[in-house]
């Protein structure tokens, strides 16, 4: 969850205070090298056309931020380097909920934005690498890391306004960012169990569902919901399996040969998923967290079999590579466009969705790991456990 960092008291007519306003004036409002300044969410399967920043809601669930704009796409970007220790301890989100500020890597340089604003360039201070000069619309604004001992800065300052490091992602030390379900996930899944699946009208194709591995084997699996490492904290899947409609299988197999020569492969967290563990996530999660979860009243296309939830991994030593976010995050850092992160995150991630797309997958704009294959509306909600899968 993303905790709240109260913004520090300023007048805004102080002397103290006109610079940092003069700072999101120029950020939020100016012109210049903008992450996304076409003002407009991408139409996609899990938005609505909505101004950046603004809140969307469809499908019953409740207003959130909406996603960033699509990113240009660019084949031909050479891998870059990971960052250095110390700009990597710098790198992250600092302030408040309402007005985020966003430390990046993009290339060779740091990078500040301020919100859905302008990316302003820093320039580093040849006598203090913790001091910089935030270049372009920010208007030479001083920014200062705070001393860090080993780990990542606690702060960054602003023309003398300090703002703390936003916690956004799991703890140190742990690797699924949480949610307290509403009720116990036990009882929950008892009641979802007795119940049916809406009912669809229309035709539809004969549901196919494959297992993955044994059509691909070289696709790793990490099937969180069959354990208790996913965000919910409780096992959903008796066994640790991944199942698509076999076109969609079909087509994962030509990502995975695409990747090959590049040093990567699949790895898959999840794929089709029975109709009563949607319900029970819907009824697990808060409110104020259910844009994170499809809604069972119209199902969700990971029942369809026509869904995956996915990422790369190195060949050469099996790692799973860095995302801007964990899997499962529930915050912005989720978003297949977030600027946030390292520049060779954002490349990582750029890498899988170009490949994916290529095999008729669609990136869920909230979610950088979920691909719809482009067949799903041709396919029924299932709700079949995996042990009964023939």
């Amino acid at each position: 969850m993303i905790g709240r960092v109260d913004r520090p008291q300023l007048s805004a007519g102080s002397a103290l205070a006109r610079p940092v306003v003069a700072l999101l004036v120029a950020t939020l409002f100016g012109a210049g090298v903008a992450l996304g300044q076409s003002g407009r969410a991408p139409a996609g399967p899990a938005t609505v056309a909505a101004t950046v920043g603004e809140t969307v809601a469809q499908d019953g669930k409740p207003p959130h931020l909406a996603p960033w704009p699509r990113e240009q796409d660019n084949p031909t970007t050479v891998k870059p380097n990971n960052a250095s220790a110390l700009w990597l301890a710098f790198i992250g989100e600092y302030g408040s909920d309402a007005k985020p500020i966003y430390i990046f890597d993009r290339d060779r340089s740091l990078w500040l934005l301020i919100d859905r604003g302008v990316a302003c360039r820093l320039e580093a201070d040849a006598r203090d690498a913790r001091r910089f000069t935030a270049g372009g619309a920010c208007a030479k604004q001083r920014v200062v890391f705070a001393q860090h001992a080993g780990g990542r800065t606690s702060s960054i300052t602003i023309a003398a306004a300090v703002y703390p490091r936003r916690q956004v992602g799991p703890a140190e030390g742990s690797g699924q960012l949480r949610v307290d379900p509403l009720r116990p996930v036990a009882d929950l899944l008892k009641e979802a169990r007795a119940l049916v699946p809406p009912a669809e009208s229309g035709s539809f194709e004969p549901s196919d569902l494959v297992e993955v591995v044994p059509v691909v084997p070289t696709i790793k699996l990490d099937v969180r919901y069959a354990t208790t490492n996913n965000f919910l904290g409780a096992v959903f899947y008796s066994q640790p399996r991944a199942f698509l409609q076999r076109p969609a299988v079909e087509a994962l197999a030509r990502v995975q040969r695409a990747l090959q020569p590049l040093g990567y492969g699949l790895l898959v967290h999840d794929g089709y998923r029975p109709w009563y563990v949607t319900k029970v996530f819907w009824d697990a999660t808060p409110e104020k967290l259910k844009w994170l979860v499809a809604n069972p009243s119209s199902g969700s296309r990971h029942n369809r079999g026509a869904a995956v939830d996915l990422t790369l991994y190195e060949l050469a030593s099996g790692r799973v590579v860095q995302m801007p976010s964990t899997y499962d995050e529930s915050t912005a850092r989720a978003y297949a466009f977030y600027p946030g992160g390292t520049d060779l995150q954002r490349w990582h991630r750029a890498l899988l969705r170009r490949l994916m797309e290529a095999e008729g997958f669609a990136v869920n704009p909230e979610e950088w790991w979920h691909f719809d294959y482009k067949d799903w509306r041709g396919y029924r909600i299932g709700n079949v456990p995996f042990e009964q899968i023939k």
